[in-house]
């Protein structure tokens, strides 16, 4: 969001930006982030729904844009240090461009 680190946006709304992820795990890796900080998707959900519902339609936005809508896409949320969420700014992965196997991790 401050722009400390570059960044190769991909969707902004007046409360979501969308940009790809910096080291991607798969074809198609793009971060989706409430521009208002909230540590992780607990405290978004708890604190505002519709921004979070905001986060998620841009999530799909993005698999649009990205031609992935149709063939499938994973939306992730890590939330907390055991689920691998190393920055604490909520945001969602929105993964695709391949097969994505189960079980993740």
């Amino acid at each position: 969001m401050a722009g400390e680190v570059p960044a190769t946006r991909v969707l902004e709304t007046g409360r979501t930006l969308a940009f790809r992820d910096i080291n991607p795990q798969a074809p198609i890796h793009v971060l989706v982030i409430p521009k208002a900080h909230h540590r992780d998707l607990a405290s978004l959900a708890a604190a505002d729904g519709a921004l979070l519902a905001e986060v998620a339609a841009q999530a799909h936005q993005v698999a649009v844009t990205s031609g992935i809508a149709e063939t499938g896409y994973r939306v992730v949320f890590n939330t907390g240090g055991h689920a691998g969420q190393t920055v604490h700014h909520a945001h969602a992965h929105v993964l695709g461009g391949r097969v994505m196997g189960w079980p993740p991790g």
